[in-house]
């Protein structure tokens, strides 16, 4: 078990407290209920941002806190627990690397918005039905001093209404990063609803002409922002699942003392003691692992790429195994409705399919050790 420092813990507590009072289930049911588009809560954004989440990767000269990825994961963590519907991932985590990566204008430009809730910036990166960053097909043609970029992007996670696109193309055989306008004429944009009801977008670009300060680093760089962009995205979504595992397991044990079947309760029978026990061993793997991938990538560390893959591959196991789990110990009531299981299976399946599922990384770490 991972040991805190105070100021993990106290982070923690307070993400905790406020995740569970302003950001619960029921908030996530209100907006699938009533349908809303944006798929998350404007006024929640704001608050989320107040507490200093938003700005928690970004350096303090582009109004940041810089708190660091070990802490950004505590409180991905906490938003797996209550499915907080927030942009945190897409702007908060992808976007602000990627701006900080690129250390540009862009980021002296956006990063306070960004950490003030006042931006939310959406990668555009994905362009079939399973993440791929090594086949990009969008290309941007050098035109003048600028550039025409042609590209279809598929499930942009919070695109829909976003301020900015990052959209990844390639420019001959480098990759290249743009900060796009989606309301560009040049720029179609339709919502699509997700599993969890959260919202994605598909985003078709047409000959849209882009001046060379749009590009959001130099090709040369594009490759290796891109890189740290997804490293950080997928160790962070790998905490989020975290969240969502603990949150069944811990559900699931609560049930398991409370359900009775022939006068006694079913969490004395074995066969369920024990299925339980192993699954609380698959979670502190992977928390153990998690928390080793985050704070590689804050010390720079020369295995931050394969333990950030080797986490996320990890999470969206074990934490299908949790909410398989949930589903079958409570019985028919599981399938329902009425208690919350189905809502946490379903983010566990956008959480695992966002930014790449186990078996994409999976195949990744063979290829690296040459098998």
């Amino acid at each position: 078990m991972e040991l805190f420092s105070s100021e993990e813990t106290l982070l923690k507590d307070s993400a905790s407290g406020f995740m569970s009072e302003k950001a619960p289930v029921r908030a996530l049911r209100e907006i699938r209920d009533t349908k809303q588009a944006l798929g998350f809560n404007q006024q929640l954004h704001k608050s989320l941002a107040d507490m200093g989440w938003f700005g928690m990767l970004l350096p303090e000269e582009a109004g940041g806190y810089d708190f660091g990825h070990r802490a950004a994961g505590l409180v991905a963590e906490e938003m797996g627990r209550n499915l907080t519907a927030s942009p945190f991932i897409s702007t908060a985590v992808l976007s602000a690397i990627a701006l900080r990566e690129s250390d540009s204008d862009h980021l002296t430009h956006w990063g306070p918005k960004i950490a003030a809730g006042e931006a939310v910036i959406a990668l555009a990166i994905d362009e079939g039905a399973k993440h791929n960053p090594s086949r990009i097909k969008a290309t941007a043609i050098p035109d003048g001093n600028g550039f025409t970029l042609n590209a279809r992007k598929r499930a942009v996670f919070d695109g829909y209404n976003a301020d900015r696109l990052i959209v990844v193309a390639k420019v001959g055989d480098e990759t290249a990063l743009f900060l796009v306008d989606p309301s560009a004429n040049e720029v179609e944009v339709e919502r699509s609803a997700l599993l969890d009801s959260r919202n994605a977008a598909n985003i078709q670009i047409n000959n849209l002409h882009l001046d060379g300060k749009d590009l959001l680093c130099p090709l040369d760089k594009g490759a290796d922002v891109l890189a740290a962009t997804l490293r950080s995205g997928r160790a962070v979504a790998a905490a989020e699942q975290l969240g969502v595992a603990r949150e069944m397991a811990e559900r699931t044990v609560a049930y398991l003392g409370e359900r009775k079947q022939f006068g006694v309760q079913i969490g004395i029978f074995q066969a369920l003691q024990h299925r339980m026990a192993d699954l609380y061993c698959r979670i502190e793997e992977t928390a153990s692992l998690i928390s080793a991938a985050l704070r590689a990538i804050d010390a720079t560390a020369d295995n931050a790429e394969l333990l950030s893959r080797a986490a996320k591959a990890k999470a969206a196991k074990v934490s299908r195994c949790a909410t398989e789990e949930a589903v079958q110990m409570h019985g028919g009531i599981g399938m329902t409705d009425e208690v919350d299981v189905g809502l946490f299976m379903k983010h566990d399946r956008v959480l695992t399919e966002m930014l790449g599922d186990s078996a994409h990384h999976i195949d990744f770490l063979l290829s690296h050790k040459g098998l």
